[in-house]
């Protein structure tokens, strides 16, 4: 059988295993309506989360259907547009991690010796720091926004994806094919991306979708402390930043409540998402 053929069947088999796993397939179905609904909404409905109008605190009507912010902004529009920053800032620093900490867990893996322990210890330095404490100091140092916390959250998250794919190469690189590739004077950088990288992705990939959660999860909980994205921006840890006073969580709902099933709903899809992803890469997994 060709090796393209086997290609063709193995990933035949994840899609119809991914199909199989319920939860996933919901999950995957409740991300793709959210971010069609974050892409095209605002422009179907005019939305504009700076505008300020003449009501300040508004409570929802047909004109502001989640009301008004204490500055007079459309709720309803800040939190889609709040769900396109979290959103950008959960994806764009996962990016930032897998760039990092791939390359560095397969020279690790591959090379090991002084590459291996200067790789490893410094994951080992940065997974010693409360990751949450450490984030708020580097962007206290740096001042908050968009950017910035992307930037920090992503660099925070190497060490994840360098561990993970070390162990997955360590038991790749003593495989048959790959000393049979050494054996013919295959170049090292052609082994680790023709031979091994192919082989340890599903690990990676598994831990990518994790991480986009978690990465979500930080910021709006750097936003929420008022260290994250900072307003006018919106994002939905922001929103709940601006509705955290006892008078509005008791009198006015409407104001904490959409960002924070959205923010719930959001991270337990993409967990769900990625459970179903892992499942269906791993071929011992019954579904």
């Amino acid at each position: 059988m060709k090796k393209s053929a086997v290609k063709s069947s193995y990933w035949k088999d994840v899609i119809n295993r991914f199909k199989s796993h319920k939860l996933a397939m919901a999950a995957a179905c409740f991300l793709l309506i959210e971010l069609l609904l974050l892409i095209f909404l605002p422009g179907i409905m005019k939305l504009d989360p700076y505008e300020m109008y003449s009501g300040f605190g508004a409570v929802p009507s047909r004109e502001h259907i989640l009301g008004t912010d204490s500055t007079g902004r459309d709720l309803f529009a800040r939190l889609i547009y709040g769900g396109r920053t979290s959103l950008f800032v959960g994806f764009a620093s996962v990016m930032i991690s897998f760039c990092v900490g791939v390359p560095l867990g397969m020279l690790a893996g591959y090379y090991r010796g002084i590459v291996e322990t200067i790789v490893m210890r410094l994951a080992d330095i940065f997974l010693s720091f409360p990751s949450m404490v450490f984030i708020l100091v580097l962007v206290s140092f740096v001042g908050p926004s968009i950017y910035s916390v992307t930037f920090i959250i992503g660099i925070m998250g190497w060490p994840g994806f360098a561990r993970q794919l070390y162990g997955s190469v360590l038991s790749v690189r003593e495989k048959d094919y790959v000393e049979a590739a050494r054996a013919i004077g295959t170049k090292n950088l052609v082994i680790m991306m023709r031979y091994i990288f192919p082989n340890a992705f599903a690990p990676i990939l598994i831990a990518f979708t994790f991480g986009i959660a978690n990465a979500v999860l930080q910021e709006s909980g750097l936003s929420f402390l008022g260290m994250g994205v900072q307003v006018p921006e919106a994002s939905w840890g922001n929103l709940l930043y601006a509705a955290q006073s006892v008078s509005i969580i008791a009198t006015r709902p409407w104001m904490w409540v959409p960002p924070g099933i959205c923010l719930l709903a959001t991270v337990l899809s993409i967990n769900l998402f990625g459970d179903g992803l892992r499942d269906a890469l791993d071929p011992k997994m019954k579904i």
